[in-house]
């Protein structure tokens, strides 16, 4: 049904584009948007000719192209959040080409700057620039905040990846969203932990320029893991000033940061800029146990304008984190007095590692098309200590467990863009290919006592796996303002898993599999201040590779006719600038998940999870009420169920019914601003017959900010009202070794870690 609602309407467009009138192109215009002051060249700012529904984007050298104008004289406005808002008149003449140069000048956050005429994808991602610029950002936690109706939940104050929310998933540590950074993926697949780990933690906030995403698996480029949406942060190419930073704030928080401009565009030509920055981050936290966390960052990234149509990048980064937690404890744990809810049953702590340098190339071959490429490599390594069950397994050593890996990765991106007409219809096409390979050496799963001693290993072997995918995408203006995308992706799988447990009677396991990929969307702009579309895509999440070799073990028939489950999905939107000063996002969406199994890295075992169905409904509001007062707000809904399960029993764990996140940003003076942020999770099922609830939290927070030029100083707080929350819960069979000792059965019951409690934070940057 689903099939055929997309063919017909794409049918409709397409015959819509057969009757239209012939486009007139007779002129054209080609320039490059600086930063001023500064001189650098300015990516992702919008071109928009009034009245004429064209426009463009600039590329990463800061150019762009606009052809097809008739004879005549034309407003030009360059507009990009954060920037003063340039509007030119144009005089185009026949057969010519018309050179212009724009230079932006930095200004305050204006709601009049977002255009959705652009010709820029802004989907919801406009939203991200905004609040990018007006929210404190303190960790990638905040960052990925960012994205409207995802929420992430942490077990061990930053050791570990966050757990993901969004669109009704609980994505554990990534295994349903897509998260990269310059082109590099940050998901570790067939992770020791879980599938698709992603621990973001390397990257320094302040290095942070760009953050785009989206909702669905609708985006070309972007491949497994893509089911609830995709994450992808852009560093900065240049530091706008040296900086130090130095935080510190309640239970034993300190963090230190500094960036130093090595050379500029000012000081080399206008060719080269480099910069290094580090990190260091202490917290003792808020738990009964010091959780002595400490993190080690470093990071360098070097910028080769080569020449006016090419562009080098070089970044090398480095990241050590280790730490001690308390873990998730049990409900009644803290209710029979056993202990309290900052306590701990049994010390859980942890190292992680991660060492990369990503090479980044892009060229304007001519005014209509250009290459974009990266190749990658890097050494990663975990080791985790985890208590989840007690005395549950083992009644006299508990159930320590631990997972461990080492891994080297490596791979490469590559695509062509290229813009050209097909008699009346301006069409770009898009060609990408890329690899990526991972090399896991010693993937672990032990119990264990006291961290040090080695009681038996679960599970123990190596893992190598391959993804090779090719796409093709179409876009055509239909019509002025009326746009028409479609295009397919292919992903060619190769897994291999060599198991080293000595008694295992089958030591080696050799799997392939590939998917296509099939996506199509269409959006039209109405009177430049709105846009609707429609979005069909499939994507999918592979399996962990030893899902697949416990499988075959186990005679798991349906593991191996599910390598690679697909999600199939579609949104209907609508973005609207009602008037200048407010900007409305509303899409209704479904998703449905095909049968999937995947692979407990906490047992070791095969968990199946059947097909679901996901509806839900995407608001969000950007609302500059007065010059100094700026509102924002996110709700979201899902209706997530099991398809073939019965009434009542058919409740997805974990999945978040609605969620709502915003807040009100205050600029009392140009040098002092202020925020005052909430974040609402509602009650969630924690098992499939709904009768273990994890309970929902709101949560307020407060930030303000003094601005200087060459310093700042702010102070905020989290948990404002000091509320008792809950931030990560299971729902856990356990037994705790009272319950041993008296021989009282094992009992399922909510686990959690308990959330932040009131927390000041004092902040100061000197800039130079």
């Amino acid at each position: 049904m689903t099939h055929r609602f997309t063919f017909k309407l794409l049918l409709c467009c397409l015959l819509c584009c057969i009757a239209a009138e012939t486009f007139a192109h007779t002129g054209s215009i080609k320039g490059i948007v600086y930063e001023n002051p500064g001189g650098k060249p300015v990516e992702g700012a919008s071109i928009y000719v009034k009245n004429t529904g064209q426009g463009a984007a600039t590329d990463a050298l800061g150019h762009f192209f606009v052809k097809g104008l008739q004879k005549g004289k034309y407003w030009i406005t360059v507009s990009l959040v954060g920037f003063e808002t340039i509007i030119r008149q144009v005089e185009i003449e026949d057969g010519v080409t018309t050179g212009l140069i724009f230079n932006l000048q930095p200004s305050s956050i204006k709601m009049s700057e977002v255009a959705i005429s652009s010709k820029k994808d802004i989907g919801l991602g406009t939203l991200s620039e905004l609040d990018l610029k007006q929210r404190p950002v303190n960790n990638t936690q905040d960052l990925m905040r960012l994205v409207p109706g995802l929420f992430t939940s942490q077990h061990q104050g930053g050791g570990k990846a966050e757990q993901v929310f969004l669109r009704g998933f609980d994505c554990d540590h990534g295994t349903d969203v897509n998260v990269s950074v310059d082109g590099m993926p940050v998901n570790m697949i067939s992770h020791a932990h879980g599938q698709g780990f992603a621990d973001s933690h390397f990257i320094i906030p302040e290095l942070v320029g760009e953050l785009n995403f989206g909702k669905g698996p609708y985006r070309i480029d972007k491949g497994n893991l893509t089911t609830a949406g995709w994450v992808e942060f852009k560093t900065k190419d240049h530091l706008d000033k040296s900086f130090v930073k130095l935080d510190g704030g309640s239970y034993g928080y300190l963090r230190a940061a500094a960036g130093i401009d090595l050379f500029d565009r000012n000081t080399t030509g206008g060719r080269h800029t480099a910069y290094v920055a580090g990190e260091y981050g202490y917290n003792r936290s808020y738990f009964d146990r010091s959780q002595d966390f400490n993190r080690f960052n470093l990071s360098g990234k070097y910028t080769s304008y080569i020449s006016d149509k090419k562009k080098l990048s070089i970044t090398l980064s480095g990241f050590h984190t280790y730490w001690n937690a308390s873990g998730q404890i049990p409900e009644r744990a803290v209710s029979e007095g056993i202990i309290d809810r900052f306590g701990e049953l049994d010390g859980e702590g942890g190292s992680t590692g991660r060492y990369t340098v990503n090479v980044q190339y892009f060229q304007s071959i001519s005014n209509n098309s250009y290459l974009k490429a990266n190749i990658y490599a890097g050494y990663y390594d975990f080791s985790l200590y985890s208590d989840f069950t007690y005395f549950l397994e083992d009644t006299v050593n508990g159930d320590e467990i631990h997972q461990a890996e080492q891994r080297v990765f490596g791979g490469y991106n590559a695509a062509y863009n290229t813009r050209y007409n097909i008699g009346r219809m301006r069409t770009k096409t898009e060609v990408g290919i890329g690899m990526r390979y991972d090399n896991i050496q010693n993937s672990e799963l032990s119990h264990t006592v006291n961290e040090n001693i080695l009681l038996k290993r679960i599970a123990y072997g190596d893992i190598n796996e391959s993804n090779l995918y090719a796409y093709l995408n179409e876009t055509i203006d239909l019509l002025p303002g009326l746009v028409l995308n479609a295009g397919t992706r292919f992903d060619y799988f190769i897994q291999d898993y060599h198991d080293k447990m000595p008694a295992a009677e089958r030591k080696d396991y050799n799997y392939t599999n590939s998917a296509f990929s099939p996506k199509a969307g269409i959006h039209c702009n109405i009177l430049d201040n709105a846009r609707i579309y429609y979005s069909y895509g499939i994507g999918f999440h592979s399996n962990d590779t030893r899902t697949l070799s416990a499988g075959v073990q186990h005679g798991e028939a349906a593991v191996i006719g599910h390598i690679l489950p697909l999600a199939s999905s579609m949104d209907l939107g609508l973005i609207m600038k009602p008037y200048d000063k407010l900007l409305v996002s509303f899409a209704v969406w479904q998703l449905d998940l095909q049968q999937e199994f995947t692979y407990s890295g906490d047992g070791g075992v095969i968990e199946p999870s059947g097909r679901t169905r996901r509806r839900g409904m995407d608001l969000s509001l950007r609302y500059e009420i007065l010059k100094w007062l700026y509102a924002d707000a996110d709700a979201n809904y899902a209706h997530v169920r099991y398809r073939d399960e019965p009434q009542g029993e058919n409740y997805v764990p974990l999945a978040a019914a609605f969620t709502s996140i915003g807040g009100l940003t205050f600029k009392i003076h140009k040098d002092l601003n202020a925020g005052l942020r909430y974040r609402y999770m509602a009650d969630r099922p924690a098992i499939e017959d709904n009768s273990l609830v994890a309970q929902g939290y709101t949560v307020c927070d407060a930030v303000i900010n003094y601005i200087r030029p060459r310093y700042e100083l702010g102070v905020q707080v989290q948990n404002l009202l000091n509320t008792e929350w809950r931030e990560a819960q299971f729902a856990t069979e356990t037994r705790l070794r009272s319950e041993v000792t008296q021989d009282i059965p094992p009992q399922t019951d909510i686990c959690y870690t308990p959330g932040t409690p009131f927390f000041i934070k004092i902040t100061a940057t000197y800039k130079f």
